[in-house]
């Protein structure tokens, strides 16, 4: 099974930022057994987020013409924790991008509190790229039904 680790996105700004919503929950089974009597949301996880947020960014760019997929995490700082009830901010800034891949510099927030800040990086690989086959699909940061789940739209000109 394929896990999202993004609620919603608040904020696209397309080829340059981005930042999405994670709401922490005790309904998740995770959060029972890390760590029992101090349920956090687990590091690796809130990657996951970060890497999803920054992922779209960067393939919305290239008008998904790539899949994207996490190359290297070459930086990531934990400051604080995220509990149920919390909501996680994610927020990604691309930094740079080519037909290589890319990477961004993200943060995660809880309110004010800086939990995370770090550096992604991604690679593309062409979805007409006979290889693609003997790759694990789970690995992708993101497929294109993601982008059906997050309902991600840009705001209209008011016009009709």
């Amino acid at each position: 099974m394929r896990w999202y680790w993004v609620d919603k996105f608040i904020e696209f700004n397309s080829g340059e930022s981005a930042k999405a919503v994670k709401n922490v929950s005790l309904a998740e089974e995770h959060l029972h057994d890390h760590f029992p009597g101090f349920p956090v949301m687990p590091a690796s996880l809130m990657i996951e987020g970060m890497a999803q947020t920054g992922g779209i960014l960067l393939g919305e760019k290239n008008n998904f013409e790539y899949n994207v997929i996490l190359a290297k995490v070459p930086r990531m700082d934990f400051h604080s924790w995220a509990c149920p009830g919390d909501q996680l901010i994610y927020s990604a800034v691309l930094e740079n991008s080519g037909e290589a891949g890319g990477s961004v510099s993200v943060t995660a927030t809880v309110g004010e509190r800086l939990v995370a800040e770090g550096e992604i990086m991604f690679a593309h690989l062409s979805s007409d790229d006979p290889q693609l086959s003997r790759i694990d699909q789970k690995n992708f940061v993101f497929r294109m039904n993601l982008m059906d789940i997050m309902t991600v739209g840009k705001a209209g000109t008011g016009e009709s």
